[in-house]
């Protein structure tokens, strides 16, 4: 495939990925990101470090709406950054992959990527509300969270290259061993540091909204790109040579 096609489709394919995450986001995680935030809104004016008053409506409903409309748009660049590697990974693990056309191949990595980079930091890290956490220690939760899923990403990558100078079953041994590493890491990493203090039913239907929404997007994507690989490598194998 030359390389402008190759880039075109990723990014296309991460752009609509995107697009549908924003979408789904907005339509499932945003109610509880507003009953949240109500929370915290009252908790501001019970501790008196706002005032229940119209001006601070005018201004919070004027932030939320900016909130909101940028939430499709905000799904769409963060989806083709995140397609522009899962398509550089497809490429290079192409032939590896199990899967009899390409769009199998695509959703199975995706299903890998979205275990590896998505699910297993999840479990450590769970997605919370606004309301629960302190501003104090925003930085620390974002640093272990994005540590977790980097040593998650690279031990699976690590694992894959040792899978492939093994043969048959001797392979699952390396499936093994990422088991083991990621759940000595899994361990081995500090817990959140934070308290939750809202309702634990709104909590964990946060989280899984947000696991259907982050989820969309892999499937998505592997779909979607898998579908325009199939087609173009099919018109190349078709397209007759002329000597």
């Amino acid at each position: 495939m030359k390389t402008s096609l190759f880039i075109i489709i990723v990014l296309i394919s991460g752009a609509f990925a995107g697009f549908i995450h924003g979408t789904v986001n907005f339509a499932i995680v945003e109610p509880y990101l507003d009953q949240a935030i109500g929370i915290e809104n009252q908790n501001l004016f019970d501790s008196g470090e706002e005032e229940d008053t119209p001006d601070f409506w005018i201004e919070y409903e004027g932030y939320r709406a900016w909130q909101k409309s940028g939430q499709i748009l905000a799904g769409v660049i963060l989806g083709t950054s995140v397609g522009a590697l899962f398509g550089i990974v497809f490429a290079l693990s192409r032939n590896s992959l199990p899967g009899s056309n390409d769009i199998k191949k695509a959703l199975v990595l995706a299903g890998v990527m979205w275990i590896t980079l998505y699910i297993i930091p999840f479990l450590k890290y769970p997605a919370n509300p606004p309301t629960v956490g302190d501003g104090e220690t925003v930085v620390l939760r974002a640093i272990l969270y994005l540590s977790f899923i980097a040593i998650s990403g690279f031990g699976a990558v690590a694992f894959y290259k040792i899978s492939k100078k093994l043969q048959n079953k001797k392979k699952l041994v390396s499936l093994v061993g990422y088991a083991v590493f990621i759940s000595t890491v899994f361990f081995v990493m500090p817990d959140n540091p934070d308290e939750i203090t809202a309702p634990m039913n709104l909590v964990n239907e946060f989280r899984l909204m947000s696991v259907l929404g982050v989820t969309s997007f892999w499937v998505s994507v592997g779909l979607i790109l898998g579908l325009f690989w199939n087609k173009f490598e099919s018109q190349k194998e078709t397209t007759p040579h002329y000597n």
